[in-house]
Parts: C-alpha cells; structure tokens; sequence
C-alpha cells in the first residue's frame, strides 16, 4: 500500500491550502483516514480524522479552520485548510487505516511521506 499526499507549499497568514492523500495498492477496505503534522522540534500531532462513516474529529487547535473528508471511490482524504496561521507550520503527514484483503484480520496502519506547509509573509 502506498500513500501519495499533495497540496503542501508556502503560503502567508490568513490565507489557505488544500491537502489530499491517495493510497494505492492492494487495499480491500479503508477504516479510518486522518492528517497528522509535526513541527521542527515538536512531536507529530492529529490534526484531523474522519473514520468509515464520515464521522469526524478535530485538533482543538484547527477547529473551525480546518475540514477533513474522504472520497472513498479514489481512495482519498483531504484536508481544507483556512485562515492559517504561522503556527501551522509543519510537515503534514496522512494516516490511513487499510485492510488488504477480505480475510484479513482488522486494519494496518500506513504513512505517506508527508507534506511541508510553510505559513509565513
């Protein structure tokens, strides 16, 4: 399985970025899908996740600022960032929760290779 993540760049405060994350591979079912981020000289965090039934949780620090979904015909999850702020600034990682096949027995958790999100002027 692998996860593909894009949307990372540099952008000023106040302003916007929308991330996606596309796993692949041999995949017979998704559970949950979230966003995670670490920062220089921090521990990785969650950001956001939403699990199989759409059913979504939130970082209190992006509440309201940040909405996370999933398409899961491609395998997908996305995160809208709004009104950022200097201190998103992090690599962001994507986490999904995959069975490989029918018989497998619960969910393995994969990484994508993360994504840099610079807010600065």
């Amino acid at each position: 399985v692998q996860l593909q993540a894009f949307g990372g760049g540099l952008v000023q405060p106040g302003g916007s970025l929308k991330l996606s994350c596309a796993a692949s591979g041999r995949i017979f079912s998704i559970n949950t899908m979230g966003w995670f981020r670490q920062g220089a000289g921090k521990q990785r965090e969650l950001v956001a996740k939403i699990s199989k039934g759409s059913t979504t949780t939130y970082a209190d620090s992006v509440k309201g600022r940040c909405t996370i979904s999933r398409d899961n015909a491609k395998n997908t999850v996305y995160l809208q960032m709004n009104s950022l702020k200097p201190e998103d600034t992090a690599v962001y990682y994507c986490n999904v929760e995959v069975r490989r096949y029918s018989n497998s027995y619960g969910y393995t958790p994969y990484w994508g290779q993360g994504t840099q999100v610079t807010v600065s002027s």
